[in-house]
């Protein structure tokens, strides 16, 4: 019964650590955007809002007078192809950003972005795979060479694709898919993706109110986490699997302690013909149920954390994270004893002649 319990808590630990991955593969670099919501395009649809919606700078200025908004910053999002002058090809996620706004990164090393607009600054995972400073990057099919100078840290992507960081006039020519040289119309440098708004703190921005101002359509940040291409689709997977673990683990818990007290039987009746309580037989049987959980859970998610150790050093999108953990062993363990105590509901109806001989 423990080895059962502890291969449940396994699992379940490399499917929170799955989870997990898969989260900050697709929106970790949204995550480390300072921004409490973005304005895009009024009735687009919200589970492709970045690759959809298109605004221009009188949004920006309606939402910048906004009560509550402390920033407010055109931002522009679009997945391009590159290729390194040194042969290395990336998939990267431009955001354009304007270099002198909230929204301009501060990298780990090298230099922030600039007036220039050939500068981009790559995230680590970038670098990782053989991106340097003062590489030159070009952007395919329009050819834009772009000069690394900065590397952010940590890990920053979008949709499984490592960002990159780019002045907006940039990311307004390479979105618009023009060539160093070619005229640039007037629109171009006038659309982006979506306004970014940072609320002033304690402030509540109402959201409802100033799309009506700006004819916009607003998400928190985290409601924008369902634009990133493939987050609700994986997420809902995961999280669905993960419901189905733990009726299961309900389901095999109540199963093995139904088996046992089966074959305490005998026993319980013999409790019961020498006086013993109800209430303390029930107690006396969850509190074997609740110690078994607890030591082959506590097992169980130390071998899945050892798993999943080796697993994070792997291109596989695995992270190990406290909070979910500890979250979903406790439900594992409460799911349990609720299937213990619908089993143990059978002591109740032993009968002390069982004892005696009284059922021959």
């Amino acid at each position: 019964m423990g080895s059962v319990v502890a291969l449940i808590a396994i699992l379940m630990v490399l499917l929170s650590g799955l989870s997990v991955g898969l989260v900050n593969d697709g929106v970790s670099g949204l995550k480390k955007v300072p921004v409490t919501s973005f304005a895009f395009q009024q009735d687009v649809a919200k589970d492709s809002a970045f690759s959809r919606s298109v605004v221009s700078s009188e949004a920006v200025e309606a939402w910048a007078d906004r009560p509550g908004v402390e920033d407010a910053a055109p931002f522009g999002n679009t997945l391009v192809n590159a290729r390194a002058d040194n042969g290395t090809e990336v998939d990267l996620a431009l955001f354009g950003v304007e270099t002198d706004s909230f929204l301009a990164p501060s990298p780990a090393t090298g230099a922030p972005l600039g007036d220039e607009a050939d500068g981009i600054v790559i995230s680590e995972t970038a670098a990782d795979e053989g991106i340097a400073l003062g590489d030159v990057v070009r952007i395919e099919p329009t050819g834009t060479a772009l000069t690394v100078v900065g590397i952010l840290d940590g890990q920053h992507t979008y949709g499984h694709v490592d960002v990159a960081y780019v002045p907006l006039t940039t990311w307004q020519e390479v979105r618009a898919g023009v060539r160093t040289g070619d005229p640039v119309p007037a629109h171009v440098h006038d659309e982006f993706t979506a306004v970014a708004v940072r609320a002033a703190d304690g402030d509540d921005v109402d959201l409802a109110a100033g799309d009506e101002a700006a004819s916009t359509t607003s998400m928190t940040l985290e409601e924008s986490f369902g634009a990133s291409p493939g987050y609700t689709a994986e997420t809902s997977t995961l999280q669905l699997i993960q419901v189905f673990l733990y009726a299961i683990s309900a389901l095999v818990v109540g199963a093995f302690f139904t088996v046992l007290v089966i074959q305490r039987r005998q026993e319980i009746a013999v409790m019961r013909a020498m006086g013993a309580s109800t209430g303390y037989l029930l107690r006396d049987s969850l509190l074997q149920s609740l110690i078994l959980l607890i030591v082959s859970a506590g097992v169980g998610v130390g071998i899945g954390l050892a798993g999943g150790a080796a697993l994070a050093s792997t291109p596989m999108p695995f992270a190990l994270e406290a909070g979910p953990i500890a979250a979903a062993t406790a439900l594992l363990i409460a799911l349990g004893v609720v299937g213990a105590a619908v089993a143990v509901v059978r002591v109740t109806r032993v009968d002390p002649l069982t004892a005696l001989g009284g059922n021959r």
